[in-house]
């Protein structure tokens, strides 16, 4: 009987203890609820979207299961069959079920505290899943993104945006809000999060961003869910798209950005999920002058047609005076002026090869990473022993990306400014500008600034070069023998005029191959160079000869004019001047010499003047 009551009193306070820990969970879980709706983003999404948050089980009930190696779960990845990476399969698949109430519009939320550097964060984590990642960079089924609010115990709250490889980081005082409410500006295709509706377009991956889309707010869009809840899926290690048929395949996708995301516990090698703090701390911290660049470069075309139009009515203004001023002369274009072997013909003829290496460096390359594989007997398509090009800038295309054995040179960024019509018109309005310039020392001078500015974009492209070593985080894996993609841009930025060096690629377990890469100025950008020092010599001349092309209108300025019209007019003549009368005074007086005379007297007794 005791030992019956012993053991009554027993399960009770058992019982009782499982109650308390089920309320307390749910009170956290409840208090985790609130903080992230408080926080939730307002996601911004251009206008051209094609994929929006759903339900991450969209992809794994439309799937299929593959493993290249069926012992290694890393290895397996879940194919959606509707489509490949390159049609739109997937998306027209998803579009068709997205309203439907199996897989609704979600936003994985995640809540925690960790400290780094002495101080402890509470980090509110949204996971983001779309269906089809349809970037400009590259394309890839399924797309894992993540935004992170970071409130430490004292200071200032911070976030941190994923954007492709890496990602940007911003003060509180940085983040456009409403109320608590952060606002993320989902890139076009790609699903990379920025912080302004201008951004996107200083940078590689050449993103469409915008507001001018869906605006997609908790609970009136999308609902939020825990991702700690979703057990049937967190803890897949394998990839959420596409990889391949084998092992070639998957080295080649994973180069090219062709093949699916890893689950959210398992991108950049855990720490986005394991370290969110750190992860955060290492992402390129927003700044004041970099919104600046990326409001110039979104706004760059407008800009651009505007600057250009009101250019061209200056230069036509200042014409039009050389004209009733000087006049054109008989050739009109001074660049035409070539008669002899002097220094203003010298340097005419110079203008017209500088002008004819500009035209050819416009349409070849200007600077290109290239790289040899063929000792990697893994990748069979790349074995011909020749240097292919894996990136190039010129001036018709701006940057660009090769996806061997796909389609071949892919545009990829717009980082690089549409050289070539600026170049092209700066030569057009130099030949315009040039009409009527009577002497050869003024003519040199658009000459000298003519070179300067053709070599603005080789320089402006080296710099940018240089300063990737700065701008990309250094690679975790710096200093091992394995290299990667960070690792290959600082080792270009240490020597942009071009260089050449070997890595060793991890192609399988304990394996490991060269891969050689080359990089440096393309013929274009040595054609531009060439063409620009000609052009500043060509100003040299024509400044040091300092000679007329043609003889110019006499100059009528206006005094000139004014002193022309008053010496035309005649010279007034002054009236005749009248005689002088002596004035009349009182009395009597001499008329001759003003001597006062005696009443009645006849003569003057001083002068003799007989008083009539």
């Amino acid at each position: 009987m005791r030992k019956g009551y012993f053991k009554r009193i027993f399960f009770t306070f058992l019982l009782l203890f499982a109650v308390i820990i089920f309320c307390s969970s749910v009170s956290i879980a409840q208090n985790n609820l609130q903080l992230a709706e408080q926080y939730s983003p307002i996601l911004y999404f251009e206008a051209e979207e094609t994929c929006w948050p759903v339900d991450a089980d969209y992809h794994i009930s439309n799937s299929e299961r593959f493993c290249i190696d069926d012992t290694d779960e890393t290895s397996c990845f879940y194919d959606n069959p509707h489509g490949t990476i390159d049609n739109d399969g997937v998306i027209q698949h998803y579009q068709s079920v997205m309203n439907s109430d199996d897989y609704p519009p979600t936003v994985y939320y995640r809540i925690g505290t960790k400290s780094s550097n002495g101080v402890t964060n509470t980090y509110i984590q949204y996971w983001i899943f779309y269906a089809f990642n349809k970037g400009e960079l590259n394309q890839h089924e399924g797309d894992w993104e993540l935004v992170e609010v970071l409130i430490p115990e004292t200071g200032d709250k911070w976030v941190g945006y994923s954007q492709h490889y890496s990602g940007q980081s911003a003060k509180w005082n940085q983040v456009e809000t409403e109320g608590d409410h952060i606002k993320v500006y989902v890139a076009r295709g790609s699903h990379a999060n920025y912080l302004r509706s201008y951004s996107g377009k200083l940078g590689f991956a050449n993103d469409f961003v915008g507001d001018n889309g869906k605006i997609w707010r908790s609970g009136n869009n999308y609902q939020l869910v825990d991702i700690t809840t979703q057990t049937s899926w967190i803890n897949f290690e394998g990839r959420w798209g596409e990889v391949g048929d084998s092992l070639t395949d998957a080295i080649s996708g994973q180069v090219l950005g062709q093949i699916g995301p890893e689950g959210p516990q398992y991108r950049a090698n855990g720490d986005m999920w394991n370290e969110p703090i750190d992860w955060a701390n290492n992402l390129q911290p927003a700044n004041d002058l970099m919104f600046t660049a990326d409001w110039f470069f979104y706004n760059f075309v407008t800009i651009f047609v505007l600057t250009t139009a009101l250019s061209l009515a200056i230069t036509i203004f200042f014409i039009y005076r050389r004209h009733k001023k000087f006049g054109l002369g008989p050739r009109k274009v001074s660049m035409l002026y070539i008669d002899g072997a002097n220094l203003k013909s010298i340097g005419n003829i110079l203008c017209f090869v500088a002008i004819v290496l500009v035209i050819i460096g416009l349409f070849s390359t200007w600077y290109s990473v290239s790289f040899d594989a063929s000792a990697v007997g893994y990748l069979q398509e790349f074995t011909e022993g020749e240097i292919t090009d894996i990136m190039k800038i010129d001036g018709i295309n701006g940057l660009q990306v090769v996806y061997p054995g796909s389609n071949g040179f892919q545009p990829m960024s717009s980082v690089a400014l549409p050289f070539s019509l600026i170049i092209g018109i700066g030569i057009v309005f130099l030949v315009i500008a040039s009409i009527g310039i009577h002497r050869s020392r003024k003519l040199g001078y658009k000459y000298i600034w003519k070179g300067i500015r053709i070599l603005i974009p080789i320089i402006l492209i080296l710099v940018v070069i240089l300063a990737l070593g700065g701008i990309v985080p250094s690679s975790s894996a710096q200093g091992t023998e394995e290299a990667d993609f960070t690792e290959i841009l600082h080792e270009i930025s240490s020597s942009p005029f071009g260089g050449k060096t070997t890595y060793l690629v991890p192609v399988a377990e304990g394996i490991q191959e060269p891969l050689i890469i080359e990089w440096g100025l393309g013929f274009g950008a040595q054609m531009l160079l060439l063409s620009g020092i000609i052009f500043i010599v060509a100003g040299v001349l024509e400044f040091t000869a300092n000679k007329e092309f043609f003889t110019p209108k006499v100059p009528i300025d206006k005094k000139v004019k004014k002193q022309k019209k008053k010496d035309m007019q005649p010279t007034p003549v002054p009236p005749p001047q009248q005689p002088v009368q002596p004035q009349k005074r009182s009395g009597n007086f001499c008329p001759k010499c003003g001597q006062k005379l005696d009443e009645g007297s006849k003569f003057c007794g001083k002068c003799g003047e007989k008083i009539e």
